[in-house]
C-alpha cells in the first residue's frame, strides 16, 4: 500500500499524549503519512501535563509557561525543514506537497509554516490557535502574502487567545494576499474543543473539525 501525502500535526501547549497520538492515528488511517514532532525537545526529559486541569489550576499554568517559552513560531518553522527533509526520505511518502495542522500554539506555526515553506506546503490548517494576528514580529498573518497553499482556520467563539477582532485581522491579511482560505468560528466552542482528555472538550465541534481538516487534505493533497 502507500506512497501517501505527508502531513505534519504540530502538537497543542500541553505537550505529546496519548490523545494527540490518538489524534496522529485516526489522519493516518485516512491514508496520509503523519508526522507528530516533539515541539517541546529543547527541554530533554519532562513530564507531560494533566490535560484535566490545565485550565483550572494554577500550579499547571506556573509549568506550562516555561515549557511554551521553550519554542516559538521562528523556532518551531526553523526545526520544520528538518521535518521536510525527513519526509523527504521515506519511501512511503507520495510527492513533495505537504499538509500540516496544528492546535492551540501549533495553530501558529502551521500558519508560519506555510508561509515560509509555501513551494512545499499545499494546506495549512489552524484549530483553536491562539495570537495569529497580533503586533509581533512573529505573527502568522505578517507571512500571508507568501502563502500558497490553501488555509483553514477555525476558532471558538469564547477564547481570550483569539478574540473576535484578531479573527478579523486575520482574514484582511489573508483576503488582501488574495490566498485561498477558510476563516470561521464554532459557536458554542471553547479555547482547545478538540482535545478530547481535557473538560472543554467538544464532540460535536470536534468532529466537524475532522470533516473540514480530512476534506482540506483531500481536495489539495491528492
Amino acid at each position: 500500500m502507500g506512497p501517501w501525502p505527508a502531513v505534519i500535526f504540530f502538537m497543542d501547549g500541553i505537550a505529546i499524549r496519548p490523545t494527540l497520538f490518538a489524534m496522529s492515528a485516526r489522519l493516518a488511517a485516512e491514508g496520509y503519512v503523519v508526522l507528530l514532532p516533539d515541539l517541546y525537545y529543547r527541554l530533554g526529559h519532562y513530564e507531560p501535563l494533566d490535560a484535566t486541569t490545565i485550565f483550572s489550576s494554577p500550579e499547571a499554568l506556573a509549568k506550562l509557561g516555561p515549557m511554551m517559552a521553550s519554542t516559538d513560531n521562528r523556532r518551531a518553522t526553523e526545526d520544520t525543514a528538518a521535518y521536510l527533509a525527513y519526509l523527504d526520505t521515506r519511501a512511503d511518502v507520495a510527492g513533495t506537497k505537504v499538509g500540516t495542522t496544528g492546535y492551540c500554539m501549533g495553530g501558529g506555526i502551521s500558519l508560519t509554516v506555510a508561509g515560509t515553506y509555501p513551494e512545499r506546503i499545499a494546506a495549512a490548517a489552524s484549530f483553536h490557535g491562539g495570537n495569529l494576528a497580533t503586533d509581533s514580529e512573529l505573527s502568522p498573518h505578517l507571512l500571508a502574502p507568501k502563502m500558497k497553499g490553501r488555509i483553514h482556520i477555525a476558532g471558538a467563539d469564547a477564547d481570550s487567545y483569539y478574540p473576535l477582532d484578531m479573527h478579523q485581522r486575520l482574514k484582511n491579511a489573508l483576503t488582501d494576499a488574495k490566498v485561498d482560505h477558510m476563516c470561521e468560528i464554532y459557536p458554542g466552542a471553547l479555547h482547545g474543543w478538540t482535545m478530547i482528555d481535557t473538560p472543554v472538550y467538544n464532540e460535536e465541534a470536534a468532529e466537524r473539525h475532522w470533516r473540514e481538516l480530512l476534506a482540506l487534505f483531500a481536495e489539495a493533497l491528492h
